[in-house]
């Protein structure tokens, strides 16, 4: 499944991934692959990106390129203080504050 995270500087990640959790106002939730259409509020949280490799580019706001944060080998965290998802035919946008 694709994967952007967008804020309204610039795009912070654009990738193919095997998962994505994000915090929701009701609770954290993940999304895979086939997962039903779905919009939602976010949280100040941690959206945490599976994926099957660490050859992933992240941005700033400032669109330059920056270290990613890996919690493992497979799963780079992303800070956010709020805004919405939307899943829908394998595509999940997150537009992040």
């Amino acid at each position: 499944m694709y994967l952007e995270i967008v804020s309204p500087e610039a795009t912070l990640f654009s990738s193919e991934v095997d998962s994505v959790v994000v915090p929701g106002v009701n609770g954290e939730f993940e999304m895979l692959k086939d997962h039903a259409p779905i919009v939602s509020l976010l949280k100040e949280g941690t959206v945490k990106i599976k994926t099957h490799s660490q050859s992933h580019l992240v941005f700033d706001e400032l669109h330059t390129q920056v270290v990613p944060h890996f919690d493992d080998k497979k799963v780079l965290t992303v800070k956010i203080t709020s805004g919405t998802v939307e899943m829908k035919d394998n595509k999940v946008i997150v537009l992040a504050d």
